[in-house]
């Protein structure tokens, strides 16, 4: 008798688990984003594996064998779906130069002398700087301005400020749009033209998804202009491969080195359990580079006083065929 009072409760509760892990694996397998809280769940899809399990369980114990069934098949769609995204192919013409990128939010200038420490000891070769305010711009200016001269930046306060470091002469570019700092610039590598443009596209935030998208797409509209020329877009995207929106960029042709580098589901936030308990993160700091670039290491580093883990890649730029 007590079996079957329980049982009732086991397949609701089971059923409720599966209804909301569905309705977010529905917008994956739909290609889409959906609405507040589907943007925000996705970007910790693997997640989603502990409610299924859990709901596998309980339909198990409650013999609710349809309930199996359903369980089983949002479990093989999420196992489907935390394969790597995004085409891996290696550019086909001999190696020209290798570079060095560092990406790091720096959490409104709060992390911006580990930041420093972080340059002067790994010494990139180009450096992407978000959340950068006036104080910590003007630190960079006098601690980073003799190994790194050139800059373009978005002079501003809070999380709208950025700066993009660069060991290589830089000329002006145009600024992709958006409520954050996202400027751009052009430079030479060996005789190479190669587009720079630090990304930075609000959050998704409840109320805000919509501006969040907008951003995202504006960024692959810059991508699908720039196809044919040798490409870095680096930063954070507040997006993950789970997002149709980040998708989308990487349909322009862009590459993910962290992936090429083997270390797709690497997390970068939130900083305080990406590291230790990397299935409590998501990634969505990225280097994102063009189909002229392979990508042999990416390492995720640790700074203090930020949220995020700055992103460190070996990028080498081939001779188009």
């Amino acid at each position: 008798m007590t079996r079957q009072r329980l049982r009732r409760p086991g397949i609701w509760f089971a059923a409720l688990l599966f209804a909301g892990v569905s309705v977010v694996v529905g917008c994956r397998v739909a290609d889409t984003d959906g609405i507040t809280p589907v943007p925000q769940l996705l970007a910790f899809l693997p997640w989603l594996l502990a409610p299924a399990a859990l709901g596998l369980g309980l339909a198990l114990l409650a013999r609710w064998w349809t309930g199996v069934v359903w369980a089983v098949a949002v479990l093989g769609l999420l196992a489907w779906f935390m394969e790597p995204y995004g085409k891996i192919a290696a550019p086909g013409g001999p190696p020209v130069a290798s570079l060095r990128v560092l990406t790091s939010n720096v959490e409104f200038g709060q992390a911006t002398d580990p930041l420093i420490a972080t340059v002067r000891r790994e010494k990139p070769d180009l450096v992407f700087v978000q959340e950068c305010e006036s104080a910590c711009d003007a630190a960079l200016k006098e601690s980073l301005g003799a190994d790194y001269p050139h800059r373009q930046g978005v002079e501003a306060g809070g999380s709208a400020g950025s700066v993009l470091l660069s060991r290589f002469p830089l000329r002006a570019a145009d600024r992709v749009p958006g409520t954050m700092g996202m400027p751009g610039a052009v430079t030479e590598v060996r005789g190479r033209t190669v587009r720079l443009q630090l990304a930075h596209p609000m959050p998704p935030l409840p109320g805000q998804v919509d501006v969040w998208r907008r951003e995202l797409d504006a960024l692959r509209d810059f991508a699908a202009a720039h196809a044919r020329t040798p490409t870095i877009l680096a930063g954070d995207f507040n997006a993950s491969q789970d997002h149709a929106a980040f998708r989308r960029i990487l349909d322009t042709g862009l590459r993910d080195a962290a992936r090429l580098a083997g270390s797709d589901r690497t997390p970068t936030w939130p900083a305080r359990t990406a590291g230790a308990t990397p299935a409590l993160g998501a990634q969505i700091d990225h280097v994102l580079v063009s189909a002229d670039f392979a990508a042999q290491e990416a390492r995720f580093l640790d700074l203090a006083d930020t949220d995020h883990r700055a992103l460190l890649v070996e990028v080498t730029l081939h001779q188009r065929r």
